[in-house]
C-alpha cells in the first residue's frame, strides 16, 4: 500500500520518505496526476485537509498533505497562511522576506520580533479515515538575512538555541527542530493507528 504526497516538491518527498521509514511514499508525478488545489482555508490545518482530501479522491490512495508558514507576533500573526504569497504575487522568496523586514522596522528590539514557523499535516483515505498533527518552531526575526541554506523565510528566522538562522543550519539539524519535522514526528503514531495497511508489506 502506498501513501501519496500532495506535492511534487522533491525536498518534501525526500524528507517524508526518510521520516516515514517503512512506508512507500510516492509523488503525484509517479502516477501521472496533475492536480491544482485552491488553498482557500483560513488556517494551515484547513488548507492541509483540503489538499489531502482532493488528492485522496483523485488518486484512490491515502494522501498526505502539509501547509506551513510564518507567524510574526508584532504583525498580529501575519503573514500566516499567506506566507507563500506575501506582499505581492510577483515577489520571490527574497522579495517576500525583504517586504517583511520593512514592515518590522518599527519593531527593533528582539522582544518585539518573536515569530514562529507553523506546520499542519493531514492524511486522508478515500474511505474517509483521517488524522492530522501540527508542529511549531519558535524564533526571532533577524534584522538582515544570514545564511544560504534552506528557502523561504529561513535566512531571517533566528533560532536562539542554535545561535543561527534556519539558513545557517545543516539539513539534519534543521529537520530535527523544524515545524515540519515536529509535525511529521507527531503524525507517525497516528498514521500507524489510522492506516495500518500502510505498514503491511507483502511476504
Amino acid at each position: 500500500m502506498t501513501l501519496i504526497l500532495a506535492s511534487n516538491n522533491a525536498g518534501k518527498l525526500d524528507e517524508m520518505r526518510t521520516l516515514l521509514n517503512g512506508v512507500s511514499v510516492i509523488s503525484p508525478t509517479d502516477i501521472g496526476l496533475n492536480l491544482d488545489v485552491e488553498e482557500s482555508g483560513q488556517t494551515f490545518a484547513a488548507n492541509a485537509e483540503l489538499k489531502a482530501h482532493a488528492y485522496a479522491a483523485a488518486s484512490g490512495q491515502i494522501a498526505i498533505a502539509d501547509d506551513s508558514g510564518l507567524e510574526v507576533d508584532a504583525l498580529d500573526g501575519a503573514p500566516g497562511v499567506y506566507s507563500a504569497r506575501y506582499g505581492s504575487a510577483d515577489l520571490d522568496d527574497e522579495g517576500r522576506y525583504q517586504h517583511l523586514l520593512a514592515e518590522l522596522r518599527p519593531f527593533p528590539e528582539p522582544s518585539q520580533r518573536y515569530a514562529r514557523f507553523r506546520c499542519a499535516i493531514s492524511a486522508i483515505s478515500p474511505d474517509g479515515r483521517r488524522c492530522r498533527a501540527e508542529g511549531t518552531c519558535e524564533g526571532i526575526i533577524a534584522h538582515s538575512p544570514i545564511g544560504s541554506n534552506g528557502f523561504g523565510y529561513d535566512p531571517i528566522f533566528f533560532v536562539a538555541a542554535h545561535n543561527a538562522t534556519m539558513a545557517q543550519l545543516d539539513a539534519a539539524t534543521k529537520n530535527s527542530i523544524s515545524h515540519r519535522g515536529q509535525a511529521l514526528g507527531a503524525i507517525i503514531p497516528l498514521l500507524k493507528n489510522t492506516f495500518p495497511e500502510l505498514y503491511i508489506t507483502a511476504s
